[in-house]
């Protein structure tokens, strides 16, 4: 029987990402996936600037963006009945138009799921994790002390926890018997990878999507990072199936080019739906991506949550495998991601109904948010976030007036030439006033936990006290970027190893 610490199910964005995070935090970690390899579909496109942050942390940021010729270029969407047919609306001309600077060091990506799998995948086994395609789960059962796993391949494995990322079907989902609530299936789509002329009808230097509300279809149509390769995908109805000729009809439909020879490389069915599991976690199985919730693409906002949840759910079972923490710390996991994760659903069915379906029933369903407070301006509320919840409610806030309050994302400052940022991702930093040096360094000493100290003044920038520390104040930040604590006590070690003791669950 195969030991290992973590066995991730699924080879998506999510569980990529929770297995590059987690090798690269010194865990074992098992990864497999019943399909051949990495996506052929582009698929989740686009990274948010949280994405990025993430990927650097990983330091594969600028590999996702030299994969891309896209990555610079921004995003334009439209609303049209086709790619030259009548516009209804623009949402986004190009999205280098958003001053994030005061926000963030990272900037957008736009490279292809297709193309940053095999980045995570590289990282991930570089880092030292084991993954192994074309090998399903077969059967798992969880006890006190661990999981049991029988493999395709006749292989079994013990590992300590189990991370489920094998998609909006999951499997592992209904063994644990979790539900799902939401609106559920909106439309059952079908994607068609194809390559064509279309000479400059589509914008090759940005990601150039279309919604098309056609007289007979509707659907979308977006270039990729494929030079000449696009992606169609249409809405069918019930129980209708496309011939290849028929395929080649939509496209020319899609594309208003009545000749076109398009080459189709892949098709696949999906549906479009909107649900968000009840449970995040059971015992020690833990759903990340697509098995935690199944969003609308309008918004590109699925993928980005995925790498997000894999990263979360990484850093926490690393630091609970080591015994820096106790295994309360987990049972932040679904208390901080879950809301995260409805937020997304909900936004994303507005956008369809604004971008696709406008007959498509949002009674009961929360109102949107702003997607760049979602995206970086969002806030934690759990057991490892310390806060003083005396008025102090929100739930977020906008990204380029941080408040530095626990919850929140640390805030973007100069500091020795970079950012703030530039120190976070490798274990815990106390950004403090003078004093807390010789306090950080005792708790580091006392507990061995990775604990950075950065001063006020000299190691960062802080003149209008942005992460309000006060003039004798200190704030704790987590690997994942997020504030922790922080406050202005007499008795600095003292409170420091109180909170992070409190955080961790110890």
């Amino acid at each position: 029987m195969e030991r290992v610490d973590v066995l991730v199910v699924g080879a998506g964005l999510g569980g990529l990402s929770a297995s590059m995070f987690l090798a690269i935090e010194g865990a074992r970690v098992l990864t497999v996936e019943r399909h051949p390899g990495t996506s052929l579909h582009p698929r989740a496109s686009g990274q948010t600037p949280r994405t990025m942050e993430l990927y650097r942390f990983a330091g594969i940021d600028n590999e996702v963006l030299g994969v891309s010729e896209r990555a610079s270029g921004g995003l334009r969407i439209t609303v049209a009945s086709s790619l030259r047919g009548q516009v209804f609306h623009r949402i986004t001309e190009d999205l280098r138009h958003l001053d994030l600077s005061t926000a963030t060091a990272a900037p957008w990506g736009m490279a292809g799921q297709d193309v940053v799998e095999p980045v995570l995948a590289e990282r991930a086994r570089k880092a030292g994790a084991d993954l192994r395609f074309s090998t399903a789960l077969v059967s798992f059962e969880q006890d006190a002390d661990g999981v049991t796993a029988a493999l395709g391949d006749g292989t079994e494995v013990r590992a300590s926890y189990l991370v489920a990322a094998d998609g909006g079907r999951s499997r592992v989902r209904e063994a644990l018997g979790v539900t799902v609530s939401g609106v559920g299936a909106i439309a059952r789509s079908l994607g068609i990878v194809f390559e064509a002329d279309l000479g400059q009808a589509m914008q090759p230097d940005l990601t150039d999507l279309y919604y098309l509300q056609h007289p007979e279809f509707t659907g979308a149509l977006v270039n990729t990072d494929v030079p000449g390769r696009y992606v169609c995908s249409v809405d069918l109805r019930p129980g209708q199936e496309l011939t290849q000729d028929e395929l080649v009809r939509l496209i020319r439909l899609a594309t208003d080019a009545p000749d076109l020879r398009p080459r189709i490389r892949w098709t696949g069915e999906w549906e479009m739906a909107a649900r968000v599991a009840d449970r995040f976690a059971v015992g020690r199985v833990f759903l990340a991506g697509d098995a935690a919730k199944v969003t609308p693409p309008t918004g590109g906002m699925g993928g980005n949550t995925a790498v997000a949840d894999g990263h979360d759910i990484a850093w926490k079972l690393a630091a609970v495998l080591r015994g820096d923490a106790g295994p309360g710390l987990l049972d932040s996991y679904q208390a901080e991601r879950k809301p995260i994760a409805e937020m997304v659903v909900s936004t994303s069915l507005h956008n369809a109904k604004e971008r696709m379906f406008p007959d498509l029933d949002l009674t009961g369903v929360p109102g949107p948010v702003d997607q760049i407070a979602l995206t970086l301006g969002f806030r934690y509320r759990s057991g490892a976030v310390l806060t003083d919840d005396t008025g102090d409610t929100d739930l977020l806030e906008d990204p380029v007036r941080p408040s530095g309050r626990p919850g929140f994302r640390a805030p973007h400052l100069p500091a020795g030439g970079g950012s703030t940022w530039d120190l976070l991702g490798a274990g815990w930093v106390v950004f403090g006033t003078p004093g807390w040096r010789e306090a950080t360094e005792a708790v580091r000493a006392d507990t061995g936990i990775a604990l950075k100290f950065a001063e006020r003044g000299a190691d960062f920038a802080d003149p209008d006290d942005v992460f309000g520390l006060g003039p004798d104040g200190a704030s704790l930040v987590r690997p994942d970027g997020i504030v922790a604590w922080r406050g202005q006590p007499t008795d600095r070690a003292g409170t420091l190893r109180d909170a992070l003791d409190r955080v961790l669950s110890k």
